[in-house]
């Protein structure tokens, strides 16, 4: 276990987050607490919930509302599908 002050992280954190994602229990003072870092899994739902409050009916709406938009471009032939390859997607 490693426990530094904010300023020993600060100047090593690239290195203790790497450290941290393989397992190691790295452990940062801040006043009277002390904080860990872990890595944490996160899911789409979870996420979309936590950073924007937006509920899984929420995202079901929106889903719902953009291939209600799309749709008529995408059965027109003017919607691709990303391929991951930018350069090859725009040559196309």
């Amino acid at each position: 276990m490693t426990t530094l002050s904010p300023t020993q992280a600060r100047s090593n954190l690239s290195a203790l987050l790497k450290r941290a994602a393989k397992g190691e229990d790295i452990r940062i003072l801040h006043g009277d607490q002390v904080i860990a870092l872990r890595p944490v899994t996160v899911h789409s739902d979870d996420y979309a919930l936590q950073e924007y409050g937006v509920t899984e009916a929420d995202l079901d709406r929106f889903v719902r509302r953009a291939k209600q938009h799309i749709g008529p471009h995408r059965k027109a032939g003017k919607m691709t599908t990303f391929s991951g390859d930018i350069e090859a997607d725009i040559t196309r």
